[in-house]
């Protein structure tokens, strides 16, 4: 099946998309509507209206982009929502469309850095988001409490969502919503020397499983039934670049994992209970994307990534048939952060990337065969 896409040749103006505080921004510090990073998890989203929704972190919070109306073309934005000190960002998305965001959050203090965890939800397109909430820190002492890593997050059965960090003696450990919407205590993995990055996901019976890189391999969690305790599984005898690894339901309760080779940089696939495959490309240290969509009749997976020169690669092969060989093309497209794919209201593909100007650069497929793409629209 052919992959094609075209260089952006449009630029369009952002649409003031929001009244008060966030307005008053837009209007007196442009800098401040530039994103700084991609945030972690499924950045792209669909909610339950059929609005596409696109997050990034800025230096005063977070950054938030929306169709105007279902399947675009034109989108409102970018709108800052408040939150300082946030030094990185993960999104979350639950079946119920609710859309759930975890922070890091570091604030200078007298005695030095005060480090936690805060969270917030967003429960429809466009509209404000749920205050944020403080989720703590697993670590009393102000030293420790400063060297937790970059949190992780997936939303499981009945829309719990379960956060994921290491900790300051390089354990994995996680904190999840109960039935009654609070909070459980912090649960340590008891694992060691696990780096940053780890790659969580529910499967569509609301299981939720994790890979997190280690020192030369790749550790891995599942949970047996829903809501239930998260078992160490047998550990992937090799590494991945930390940050790069998505998970993928690619069959009932199956899941497939993309990551980064760690030593030559090659897009691999892994499945539980099979061998490694090589996708080629040479991807960077930043997620790669997968989403599952109907190509010519055909059921496939695509991907996504940024190269290390900073260029957008795009594949498509058939679902769980990765080894009948992936064909990378270039979009023509560079990129800060890893890229995003998600379907819109129907069910074409969208690419989604924050370009090195800060901005947001949306391409949608084309109605022809193959996965060809349209000129990408910067935001």
């Amino acid at each position: 099946m052919p992959v094609r896409s075209k260089r952006a040749a449009r630029r369009g103006a952002p649409h003031p998309g929001a009244e008060g505080h966030d307005a008053r921004v837009q209007q007196d510090d442009p800098a401040s509507l530039r994103a700084r990073s991609t945030a972690g998890g499924r950045w792209l989203v669909l909610g339950k209206d059929g609005r596409l929704t696109a997050y990034a972190l800025a230096a005063q919070g977070l950054l938030r982009w929306t169709e105007e109306s279902p399947g675009g073309p034109r989108w409102t934005g970018p709108v800052l929502l408040p939150a300082p000190h946030l030094t990185h960002l993960s999104v979350a998305q639950g079946a119920g469309g609710f859309v759930h965001f975890v922070g890091r959050r570091a604030v200078e203090r007298d005695h030095g850095q005060a480090v936690d965890l805060v969270s917030a939800t967003q429960f429809q397109s466009g509209r404000p988001l749920t205050e944020w909430r403080s989720l703590g820190n697993q670590h009393k002492e102000p030293e420790k409490a400063a060297r937790i890593g970059i949190p992780a997050a997936a939303v499981g059965q009945s829309g719990a969502l379960h956060v994921f960090v290491r900790n300051a003696n390089g354990s994995l450990v996680v904190r999840r919503e109960n039935a009654a919407g609070g909070w459980q205590g912090w649960q340590d993995l008891k694992v060691g020397k696990v780096r940053d990055g780890a790659a969580v996901a529910a499967t569509s019976t609301g299981r939720v499983e994790l890979v997190a890189p280690g020192d030369g391999l790749t550790m891995r969690w599942t949970q047996s039934e829903p809501g239930g305790a998260f078992g160490r599984d047998q550990d992937i005898p090799f590494g991945h670049a930390p940050g790069s690894a998505v998970a993928l339901e690619t069959a009932p309760e199956r899941m497939t994992f993309y990551w980064a080779d760690e030593g030559t940089g090659g897009v691999v696939a892994y499945r539980p209970g099979t061998w490694a495959i090589s996708l080629g490309g040479s991807a960077s240290n930043v997620p790669v994307a997968a989403l599952r969509a109907a190509l010519d009749g055909y059921d496939c997976t695509v991907l996504a990534h940024r190269g290390h020169d900073g260029q957008v690669m795009l594949a498509a092969c058939g679902t769980e048939n990765e080894s009948g060989g992936v064909w990378w093309s270039p979009t023509g497209e560079s990129c800060a952060g890893g890229p995003a794919l998600a379907h819109d209201v129907y069910g074409r593909v969208v690419l989604a990337l924050i370009g090195e100007d800060g901005a947001l650069h949306v391409a949608r497929q084309r109605s022809e065969p193959g996965l060809a793409l349209e000129p990408s629209v910067r935001v």
